[in-house]
């Protein structure tokens, strides 16, 4: 048996928890906080039989998507008198972080 941890984009989450359900797999859904852009992401927890744990993944990547962002850079001086401005950046956000673990011992009570 595996545990299966994915790091979603909000957005994604519900999704990705909805298709899960529809193909029979059971989920948990944590709230959490990247660390880079301090913004919301979704952390699911599946256990799942070895022989399903590809077929989790393909469901988790169909319903992640990738998109670009625009977000302030930190404050960086811009040359204009020393003056402090943020510069726009444009980030790829989304997608998901996936770790496979495995488990030693199952209980359902």
């Amino acid at each position: 048996m595996k545990l299966i941890f994915a790091v979603v984009n909000d957005e994604d989450g519900y999704g990705v928890m909805d298709e899960l359900n529809k193909n029979g797999f059971s989920v948990t859904k944590l709230c959490s906080t990247g660390g880079f852009l301090k913004a919301g992401n979704t952390t699911l927890i599946s256990g799942v039989e070895d022989e399903h744990v590809e077929r989790v993944i393909d469901i988790i990547k169909k319903k992640s998507k990738s998109r670009k962002q625009i977000i302030n850079s930190s404050m960086a001086p811009t040359g204009m008198g020393g003056m402090l401005m943020p510069n726009p950046v444009e980030i790829i956000v989304g997608g998901a972080t996936i770790f496979v673990l495995n488990v030693e011992r199952f209980e359902k009570l």
